[in-house]
Protein backbone atom coordinates (compact mmCIF):
# COMPACT_ATOMS: atom_id res chain seq x y z
CA UNK A 1 0.00 0.00 0.00
CA UNK A 2 0.98 3.49 -0.89
CA UNK A 3 -0.19 6.48 1.08
CA UNK A 4 0.62 10.60 0.19
CA UNK A 5 1.56 12.69 3.04
CA UNK A 6 0.01 16.24 3.43
CA UNK A 7 2.97 17.76 1.27
CA UNK A 8 3.16 14.94 -1.14
CA UNK A 9 5.61 12.35 0.26
CA UNK A 10 5.09 8.79 -0.65
CA UNK A 11 4.92 6.49 2.32
CA UNK A 12 4.99 2.57 1.64
CA UNK A 13 3.30 0.40 3.72
CA UNK A 14 3.38 -3.35 3.98
CA UNK A 15 -0.02 -5.18 5.27
CA UNK A 16 -0.20 -8.35 7.10
CA UNK A 17 -3.01 -10.20 8.20
CA UNK A 18 -6.59 -9.83 7.91
CA UNK A 19 -7.88 -10.39 11.42
CA UNK A 20 -9.09 -6.16 11.93
CA UNK A 21 -10.10 -6.09 15.85
CA UNK A 22 -6.85 -5.84 16.61
CA UNK A 23 -4.53 -3.24 14.57
CA UNK A 24 -1.00 -3.33 15.03
CA UNK A 25 1.93 -0.29 13.89
CA UNK A 26 5.60 -1.76 13.81
CA UNK A 27 7.48 1.06 13.53
CA UNK A 28 11.40 0.54 12.55
CA UNK A 29 14.44 2.74 13.98
CA UNK A 30 17.43 3.84 12.52
CA UNK A 31 19.21 3.42 10.23
CA UNK A 32 16.81 0.21 9.32
CA UNK A 33 13.69 -0.22 7.52
CA UNK A 34 10.47 -2.70 8.25
CA UNK A 35 12.47 -5.70 7.33
CA UNK A 36 13.63 -5.56 10.84
CA UNK A 37 10.39 -6.31 11.89
CA UNK A 38 10.03 -9.75 9.37
CA UNK A 39 9.59 -12.60 12.00
CA UNK A 40 7.56 -10.27 14.27
CA UNK A 41 5.34 -9.61 11.55
CA UNK A 42 4.80 -13.07 10.49
CA UNK A 43 3.60 -14.56 13.85
CA UNK A 44 1.52 -11.04 14.75
CA UNK A 45 -0.32 -11.46 11.30
CA UNK A 46 -1.88 -14.34 12.69
CA UNK A 47 -4.33 -12.74 15.32
CA UNK A 48 -3.53 -9.07 13.96
CA UNK A 49 -3.73 -6.55 11.26
CA UNK A 50 -0.37 -5.24 11.07
CA UNK A 51 0.90 -2.40 9.30
CA UNK A 52 4.48 -2.18 8.71
CA UNK A 53 5.61 1.41 7.28
CA UNK A 54 8.67 2.33 5.67
CA UNK A 55 9.21 5.66 7.47
CA UNK A 56 9.68 8.84 5.52
CA UNK A 57 13.48 8.95 3.58
CA UNK A 58 13.77 5.19 4.71
CA UNK A 59 13.68 1.74 2.23
CA UNK A 60 10.94 2.46 -0.16
CA UNK A 61 9.48 5.41 0.73
CA UNK A 62 10.31 8.51 -0.51
CA UNK A 63 12.97 11.19 0.99
CA UNK A 64 11.60 14.31 0.77
CA UNK A 65 13.64 17.42 2.17
CA UNK A 66 14.86 17.29 5.68
CA UNK A 67 14.91 17.69 8.53
CA UNK A 68 12.81 14.60 9.76
CA UNK A 69 11.03 15.68 12.85
CA UNK A 70 9.80 13.08 14.86
CA UNK A 71 6.26 14.79 14.72
CA UNK A 72 6.49 14.85 10.95
CA UNK A 73 7.10 10.92 11.08
CA UNK A 74 4.00 10.95 13.67
CA UNK A 75 1.49 12.59 11.52
CA UNK A 76 2.61 10.32 8.74
CA UNK A 77 1.72 7.48 10.73
CA UNK A 78 -1.64 9.03 11.10
CA UNK A 79 -2.13 9.24 7.44
CA UNK A 80 -1.04 5.59 7.15
CA UNK A 81 -3.83 5.00 9.57
CA UNK A 82 -6.82 7.04 7.83
CA UNK A 83 -5.44 4.72 4.76
CA UNK A 84 -6.00 2.16 6.00
CA UNK A 85 -9.17 2.84 7.87
CA UNK A 86 -8.02 2.31 11.07
CA UNK A 87 -9.18 4.41 13.88
CA UNK A 88 -7.13 3.13 17.05
CA UNK A 89 -4.02 1.20 16.50
CA UNK A 90 -1.14 -0.52 19.31
CA UNK A 91 2.03 0.92 18.28
CA UNK A 92 5.55 -0.66 18.44
CA UNK A 93 8.68 1.39 17.77
CA UNK A 94 12.06 0.26 18.00
CA UNK A 95 14.77 2.62 18.94
CA UNK A 96 13.63 5.75 16.79
CA UNK A 97 10.42 4.36 16.08
CA UNK A 98 9.92 4.40 19.78
CA UNK A 99 10.57 8.15 19.52
CA UNK A 100 7.97 8.30 16.71
CA UNK A 101 5.39 6.53 18.76
CA UNK A 102 6.05 8.69 21.38
CA UNK A 103 5.57 11.74 19.19
CA UNK A 104 2.30 10.27 17.80
CA UNK A 105 0.87 9.34 21.50
CA UNK A 106 1.86 13.05 22.11
CA UNK A 107 -0.24 14.53 19.18
CA UNK A 108 -2.69 11.42 18.98
CA UNK A 109 -3.42 9.88 22.24
CA UNK A 110 -6.87 9.09 21.56
CA UNK A 111 -5.75 6.94 18.68
CA UNK A 112 -3.18 5.02 20.42
CA UNK A 113 -4.56 1.49 22.57
CA UNK A 114 -1.17 0.05 23.50
CA UNK A 115 2.02 0.84 23.14
CA UNK A 116 5.64 -1.06 23.25
CA UNK A 117 8.93 0.61 23.12
CA UNK A 118 11.91 -1.63 22.04
CA UNK A 119 15.63 -0.49 22.63
CA UNK A 120 14.45 2.81 22.75
CA UNK A 121 14.60 5.18 25.30
CA UNK A 122 12.35 8.53 26.47
CA UNK A 123 15.03 11.53 26.69
CA UNK A 124 16.45 13.80 24.31
CA UNK A 125 20.07 13.63 22.70
CA UNK A 126 22.46 15.24 24.53
CA UNK A 127 24.44 18.35 22.86
CA UNK A 128 27.05 15.91 22.07
CA UNK A 129 24.90 13.51 20.58
CA UNK A 130 23.24 15.78 18.83
CA UNK A 131 25.97 17.43 17.02
CA UNK A 132 27.41 13.97 15.97
CA UNK A 133 24.61 13.21 14.37
CA UNK A 134 24.69 16.49 12.40
CA UNK A 135 28.46 15.83 11.33
CA UNK A 136 27.37 12.59 10.26
CA UNK A 137 24.79 13.93 8.27
CA UNK A 138 27.09 16.10 6.61
CA UNK A 139 29.57 13.34 5.52
CA UNK A 140 26.57 11.20 4.10
CA UNK A 141 25.41 14.55 1.78
CA UNK A 142 29.00 14.84 1.35
CA UNK A 143 29.78 11.82 0.06
CA UNK A 144 26.49 10.49 -1.60
CA UNK A 145 26.96 7.01 0.45
CA UNK A 146 25.52 5.87 3.69
CA UNK A 147 28.59 3.39 4.32
CA UNK A 148 29.63 5.99 7.01
CA UNK A 149 26.49 5.69 8.76
CA UNK A 150 26.49 1.79 8.63
CA UNK A 151 30.44 1.72 10.03
CA UNK A 152 29.24 4.06 12.80
CA UNK A 153 26.17 2.41 13.59
CA UNK A 154 25.97 -1.37 13.24
CA UNK A 155 29.03 -2.37 15.32
CA UNK A 156 27.35 -0.38 18.37
CA UNK A 157 23.79 -1.91 17.50
CA UNK A 158 24.61 -5.49 18.35
CA UNK A 159 25.83 -7.17 21.06
CA UNK A 160 29.62 -8.39 21.49
CA UNK A 161 28.32 -11.88 21.41
CA UNK A 162 26.20 -11.53 18.31
CA UNK A 163 28.90 -9.72 16.45
CA UNK A 164 31.26 -13.04 17.33
CA UNK A 165 28.92 -15.64 17.00
CA UNK A 166 26.58 -14.74 14.09
CA UNK A 167 28.34 -12.68 11.49
CA UNK A 168 25.06 -13.51 9.14
CA UNK A 169 22.85 -11.28 11.62
CA UNK A 170 25.57 -8.84 11.42
CA UNK A 171 24.91 -9.11 7.45
CA UNK A 172 21.49 -8.88 7.57
CA UNK A 173 21.72 -5.64 9.48
CA UNK A 174 24.22 -4.23 7.19
CA UNK A 175 22.20 -5.34 3.82
CA UNK A 176 19.04 -3.68 5.61
CA UNK A 177 20.84 -0.53 6.48
CA UNK A 178 21.85 -0.66 2.62
CA UNK A 179 18.35 -0.10 1.52
CA UNK A 180 18.21 3.44 2.71
CA UNK A 181 19.12 6.59 0.38
CA UNK A 182 21.80 9.28 1.35
CA UNK A 183 19.44 11.78 1.33
CA UNK A 184 16.73 10.02 3.53
CA UNK A 185 19.34 8.60 5.88
CA UNK A 186 20.65 12.29 6.43
CA UNK A 187 17.07 13.98 6.68
CA UNK A 188 16.57 11.56 9.37
CA UNK A 189 19.42 12.29 11.13
CA UNK A 190 18.92 16.04 11.10
CA UNK A 191 15.70 15.43 12.81
CA UNK A 192 16.87 12.64 15.39
CA UNK A 193 19.36 15.41 16.54
CA UNK A 194 15.94 18.03 16.91
CA UNK A 195 13.60 15.87 18.90
CA UNK A 196 12.53 16.64 22.46
CA UNK A 197 12.29 14.42 25.28
CA UNK A 198 8.95 12.04 26.16
CA UNK A 199 9.34 12.52 29.44
CA UNK A 200 6.97 14.74 30.37
CA UNK A 201 4.29 12.17 28.95
CA UNK A 202 4.84 8.92 30.32
CA UNK A 203 2.70 9.44 33.49
CA UNK A 204 0.07 10.53 31.50
CA UNK A 205 -0.10 7.40 29.29
CA UNK A 206 -2.57 5.04 31.50
CA UNK A 207 -2.49 1.78 28.70
CA UNK A 208 -0.92 -0.78 28.83
CA UNK A 209 3.33 0.02 27.33
CA UNK A 210 5.99 -2.79 27.24
CA UNK A 211 9.76 -2.11 27.42
CA UNK A 212 11.62 -4.23 25.76
CA UNK A 213 15.88 -4.45 26.20
CA UNK A 214 18.50 -6.13 25.41
CA UNK A 215 20.68 -7.43 27.86
CA UNK A 216 23.75 -6.46 26.51
CA UNK A 217 22.40 -3.06 24.90
CA UNK A 218 25.10 -0.41 24.87
CA UNK A 219 23.02 2.54 23.15
CA UNK A 220 19.94 1.97 25.71
CA UNK A 221 21.28 0.25 28.88
CA UNK A 222 19.39 -1.78 30.75
CA UNK A 223 19.27 0.27 33.67
CA UNK A 224 17.61 3.03 31.79
CA UNK A 225 15.02 0.32 30.05
CA UNK A 226 14.38 -0.26 33.98
CA UNK A 227 13.97 3.21 34.29
CA UNK A 228 11.73 4.07 31.70
CA UNK A 229 9.19 1.47 32.52
CA UNK A 230 9.12 2.87 35.65
CA UNK A 231 7.75 6.00 34.46
CA UNK A 232 4.50 4.98 33.17
CA UNK A 233 1.34 3.77 34.98
CA UNK A 234 1.00 0.65 33.74
CA UNK A 235 4.64 -0.67 32.29
CA UNK A 236 5.82 -4.52 32.05
CA UNK A 237 9.76 -4.83 31.25
CA UNK A 238 10.87 -8.03 29.31
CA UNK A 239 14.89 -8.15 28.86
CA UNK A 240 16.18 -10.26 25.63
CA UNK A 241 19.09 -11.42 27.95
CA UNK A 242 21.79 -12.00 24.80
CA UNK A 243 21.06 -9.09 22.55
CA UNK A 244 22.17 -5.86 22.06
CA UNK A 245 20.22 -2.66 20.30
CA UNK A 246 18.78 -4.81 17.66
CA UNK A 247 16.37 -7.82 19.85
CA UNK A 248 14.21 -8.21 16.91
CA UNK A 249 17.51 -10.02 14.77
CA UNK A 250 19.21 -11.04 17.50
CA UNK A 251 16.57 -12.89 19.65
CA UNK A 252 13.41 -12.27 17.70
CA UNK A 253 11.43 -15.09 19.75
CA UNK A 254 12.21 -13.43 22.94
CA UNK A 255 10.61 -9.76 21.15
CA UNK A 256 7.76 -11.90 19.23
CA UNK A 257 6.35 -13.82 22.53
CA UNK A 258 6.85 -10.37 24.52
CA UNK A 259 4.39 -8.67 22.16
CA UNK A 260 2.36 -11.58 22.19
CA UNK A 261 1.21 -11.08 25.57
CA UNK A 262 1.46 -7.40 25.79
CA UNK A 263 -1.08 -7.43 22.32
CA UNK A 264 -2.69 -10.50 24.67
CA UNK A 265 -3.54 -7.67 27.79
CA UNK A 266 -7.05 -6.07 28.35
CA UNK A 267 -6.63 -2.70 27.15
Amino acid sequence: MQVFADDGARIDVRVDGRQRKTAVVLIHGFPMTRAIWEAQSDALARDAYVLLPDLRGAGSSHASDGPYLMERLAADIAIVLDAAGVERAALVGHSMGGYVALAFARMFTERVTKLALVASRLRADTDAEADARRTLADRVEREQSIEAVIDAYIPRLLSDTTSARHPEIVERARTIARANAPAGTAGTLRGLALRVSSEDIAGDLDLPVLIVAGGRDRVVEPAEARSAAAQFPRAGLTVCAQSGHLPMLEEPRCVTEALEGWLAEPA
